[in-house]
């Protein structure tokens, strides 16, 4: 469902401030898989997954998403193969509008626009069928406004109308790292649902590595730009959080360098 390869990003080349964010990463995901990415800070890790969206233009190397190379699509054409959940609850939806206008918005995307646009009650119904499933009261709320809801039920409600469309790939960049814990959790559980109900192909990126271990069939590690350790399956469920750490002080010779990580 997903193929990198062998991709590079330089930011401000020629410039003191050069930097070489991705150092030839290969990445493949087959349909169904939960990738879990973790590393320290400037690792790489973020501008892998805007890389894949096409906030970024790659230096060179290619992406693939089922089957399609996209590398050289802008970032609105990717937009129809990709669910995205950003760190920052504000991101995602529109504040200004009331939750079913988001929600429709979420469930006409990649659709031909006609005239017709007002919302049916069909769909008021399946929205709020939707919505009952997050367990936060919101179907009883489809003409509030999304700006009034908590960070928490934001967030949600962003996973909700990612995954409506069964995007060919679900991308999670930090999704919870600016929710309280109990609230992380809950979006957390609430994403495992989503992607085991949709077999949904994804990559989520956390600080936290605990979370990296629980969630998800595989965990990559990065550093300077490059995946340095991948793991799987059995081998990954066994994994303890100290383990990860010396993996990462073996394989890169440095201390982990996250604090976020390293507080939780």
């Amino acid at each position: 469902m997903l193929k990198v390869n062998s991709i590079y990003k330089t930011f401000n080349k020629g410039t003191v401030n050069e930097k070489r964010a991705l150092n030839g990463v290969d990445l493949e995901l087959n349909e169904g898989d939960f990738v879990t990415i973790i590393g320290g800070n400037g690792a790489g890790k973020s501008t892998l997954l805007n890389s894949i969206c096409g906030v970024f233009r790659v230096d060179s190397g290619s992406i693939l998403i089922d089957g399609e190379d996209v590398s050289k699509l802008p970032e609105h054409k990717r937009a129809k193969y990709l669910g995205r959940v950003f760190q920052d609850p504000m991101m995602g939806t529109a504040a200004d509008m009331w939750i079913e206008e988001n929600m429709s918005l979420a469930y006409r995307r990649g659709k031909p626009r006609g005239l017709k646009w007002a919302i049916t009650n069909k769909e008021r119904a399946m929205y709020r069928e939707m919505l009952a499933q997050l367990g936060l009261g919101l179907e009883d709320r489809l003409s509030s406004k999304v700006g009034l809801l908590s960070g928490g039920q934001r967030q949600a409600l962003t996973l909700l109308m990612a995954v409506m469309q069964k995007p060919k790939l679900l991308l999670l960049d930090e999704h919870t790292a600016a929710l309280d814990p109990k609230t992380a959790e809950t979006v957390l559980n609430l994403s495992d649902k989503f992607i085991s109900e949709g077999n949904l192909t994804t990559l989520m990126i956390t600080h936290n590595m605990k979370d990296a271990i629980t969630h998800g069939n595989k965990l990559i590690m990065m550093h300077e730009g490059r995946i340095i350790y991948s793991v799987s399956g059995e081998e990954k469920a066994a994994l303890t959080v100290d383990d990860l750490l010396k993996k990462f002080a073996d394989i890169s010779g440095e201390e982990f360098a996250n604090d976020r990580a390293l507080l939780n």
